[in-house]
Parts: structure tokens; sequence; C-alpha cells
């Protein structure tokens, strides 16, 4: 089973739209996913944009009687984008992806600046970053049914993230790309060594040494901070006005730029990028077939093995 049909027939619907020059690779992002989805999302972040700017209606024929009349068409400014619709497939909840969007005049991917990027996130994990539950609010009200299963908030979903660099230029790359080519060590620990980096930051800034007794007990305490949904809550603090939060950001590593030099992605083109435990030849067949213009790509990822590239060239 295809765990991610859902970003599958958003790339397939953007390749048919490219062809026909409804699209090109210089077109927004927001207006992008907004034709090329349909009536397949069960989030969109910028309700307010994408009505007044490209004329899409996020409620079109829905409505959504748990949240108040202002909120529908509102700039939300939560994670994520955008959200795909849920769906059940032999009693198991599936798609449901998380998508967002990273644009780019250069070669760097722009930063993450609200969440870590993973290869998969719950919506409690979503509510919790946000610190609301706005986003499962709204999806719950577009996937009905679903959203009563018992697991509908704590399943993990695809991250996929529309990358564009060298956007305006002959250079321009377009992907949607699974969360893996950026998760190249598991979530927990890149949060633990990154406290304890800052650890020992400090003491070298202070000239502290601490003896390797000592040092082996801090390192095995930090080694419990692993849990972004607990180190992205607001603290309460004795004797504090304020309940400090930590925002977490991430800039991408060269070698996990699958638009870099380090790999051999054309330029001009539309591009699917997902890890070799999600390829298969069913997949395989369904994407090449979508176009004489595509090919395949295996790209071996500098950090995190075998990645498969699906690449529609754009005729300019």
């Amino acid at each position: 089973m295809i765990s991610f049909g859902d970003i599958l027939e958003l790339y397939a619907s953007g390749v048919n739209l490219l062809s026909k020059r409804k699209l090109s690779l210089d077109s927004d992002l927001l207006g992008m996913v907004a034709k090329a989805s349909g009536g397949s999302l069960a989030y969109a972040d910028d309700r307010k944009v994408l009505r007044d700017d490209f004329h899409f209606d996020f409620w079109k024929r829905e409505d959504c009687a748990s949240l108040r009349d202002g909120l529908k068409y509102a700039s939300s400014q939560q994670f994520p984008d955008f959200l795909m619709k849920t769906a059940l497939v032999n009693g198991q909840l599936t798609n449901g992806s998380v998508l967002e969007l990273k644009d780019s005049k250069g070669g760097s991917i722009a930063s993450f600046n609200s969440t870590i990027p993973t290869k998969t996130k719950s919506l409690y994990e979503i509510d919790v970053i946000n610190q609301t539950d706005l986003v499962s609010k709204i999806a719950s009200c577009k996937d009905l049914a679903l959203s009563t299963m018992d697991d509908y908030r704590t399943f993990q979903r695809n991250c996929f993230y529309m990358v564009r660099t060298h956007r305006g230029s002959d250079k321009v790359k377009l992907s949607l790309i699974h969360g893996s080519f950026f998760e190249t060590i598991p979530k927990e620990k890149l949060f633990y060594q990154m406290f304890l980096n800052a650890l020992h930051g400090n003491l070298s800034n202070k000239n502290i040494h601490l003896s390797p007794e000592v040092m082996k007990e801090v390192e095995n305490a930090l080694s419990y901070m692993t849990d972004q949904t607990v180190i992205a809550s607001s603290q309460e603090i004795e004797k504090a006005s304020v309940r400090p939060r930590l925002r977490i950001m991430a800039e991408v590593h060269t070698d996990g730029n699958p638009h870099g030099n380090s790999y051999e992605i054309p330029e001009q083109t539309f591009n699917l990028i997902i890890p070799e435990h999600l390829f298969s030849d069913e997949l395989k067949d369904m994407v090449l077939r979508l176009s004489r213009n595509m090919s395949q790509i295996e790209v071996h990822h500098k950090r995190n093995g075998i990645h498969y590239v699906f690449s529609f060239q754009v005729k300019t």
C-alpha cells in the first residue's frame, strides 16, 4: 500500500498542469498547491490569501460548526502550510500528509522557522508545536467521521516539503521532498545532541572543566531531552511573570539539499523525492506513465542512503 497517495495525486496533478502550461515553475507556491490539490486539503494555513488572491475557497460546499466565523478565512500562521485529507484503507488510517512550503531565490533551502523537518508527524505533535488545536480542529471538520477514530490525532503522517530553489532563473528546481531527506538521525537524538553541544559551548566559553565522571552523569541526564512536544511547550517557572518556550529552528546542511551540486537533479524540473523504503514497482509504473518527459534518478544521500527521484522536465 502506498501511504502517501495524496501527495502522489498532488504531484500527478502538478505535472499535468505544468504540461498544459496552466502553471509554471515560477508560479506562486500557494497558488500551485491550491490549483493542483482540488478538494483534497484538510487544512490550509493561509485561507484568506487563497480566497482573495487565488480564488480558492477552502470551505467550498463544506462547513465547520466548531470554528467561529472570523477564523474560517484567516491567515492562521500555524504549522504546517497544508494538511491533506485522511483516508481509511483496510481499517487503517492513511494519507493525511503534512505539506510545508519552502521558497528561495538562491540555491539554498529556506530555513525551517517553526519546527524541525522530520519523516513523520502526528496531529498531536502539531498541536503541541503550535500551542493550539486549531489545525486539528479544522482537519477534523474536513475528515468528518474519520476524525472520531481513536488514533486520528496520534497516527504518524508522512511529511513532505515543497521546495523551490533559484526561483525566477533558468536554474530553477521544484521538488516534493519526503522528510527523510532532512531527518538523517532520529529527531530524539538530534534534540539531545543540540542541548549537549550548547552545554559544551558554554563550558568552553567560561573555561570550566568538569571531570569525566560528572560529564557522564550530565550526558546521561540530557539523553532524556528527546521529546519535542515537551521542549516546545510553554514552561511554568516559579515566581516568573512570563512563560518561556523554546522555538526550534533549523538550517539545511549542504548534504541535505537535494537541489545542491552533490546530487544530479536537472534544472527546470518538477520532482518527487522519496526514500528507498517507500519505493515500489507499483509506484514507479504509476509515476513514469504520467509523461514521456518523466525520468527516474537514483541518488545516494551522503547521510541517509538511497533515495529515488522522479523528475519531470518542464518544457520552456
